[in-house]
């Protein structure tokens, strides 16, 4: 275009479509941004978040009925009631069998602590000491030295929980 003034060329003050090869009369569209990407990290995040949140929501449940198993196994423990210690004496003579229904309370708190342990790996030494206490009292081996420091070490267990 050329000026009035000086003659010389100048450029226009509106744009003007460039000319491709070829189709003079074609103007070229803006490519437009594709939102795939936009999508595709909405959908993952979605589905990140719903799975963190199932998984939260999941374990909350669990641990909990765990601790109750544990109280529980502890409390059954409790009402076996005290149990005799022949383990320091040179000729431990024969002591009475227990009621059934403390050997009853002794086994529920065996199955009640290897249920926690099971659900919450957290619990598994009090299911272990537990199962040693339960093992001498079934046996009804009260001089068993094992059986009557896995007595104490449950009792410890079961104080701390």
């Amino acid at each position: 275009m050329r000026t009035m003034d000086t003659g010389t060329d100048a450029e226009p003050d509106y744009d003007e479509p460039a000319a491709d090869s070829g189709d003079a009369g074609e103007v070229a569209a803006p490519v437009p941004q594709s939102r795939r990407m936009l999508v595709l990290c909405a959908v993952a995040g979605f589905v990140l978040g719903g799975g963190v949140l199932g998984l939260l929501w999941s374990l909350s449940g669990v641990h909990a009925g765990a601790l109750d198993d544990a109280l529980a196994a502890c409390q059954a423990l409790d009402r076996v009631g005290e149990l005799p210690d022949t383990s320091r004496d040179e000729h431990p003579s024969l002591t009475p069998g227990l009621t059934p229904e403390r050997l009853h309370r002794m086994t529920a708190a065996r199955e009640l602590s290897a249920a926690a342990a099971q659900v919450n790996a957290t619990y598994q030494p009090l299911a272990d000491h537990i199962d040693g206490v339960s093992r001498m009292v079934l046996s009804l081996h009260f001089n068993d030295i094992s059986g009557q420091r896995h007595l104490v070490q449950a009792q410890e267990i079961c104080g701390r929980l």
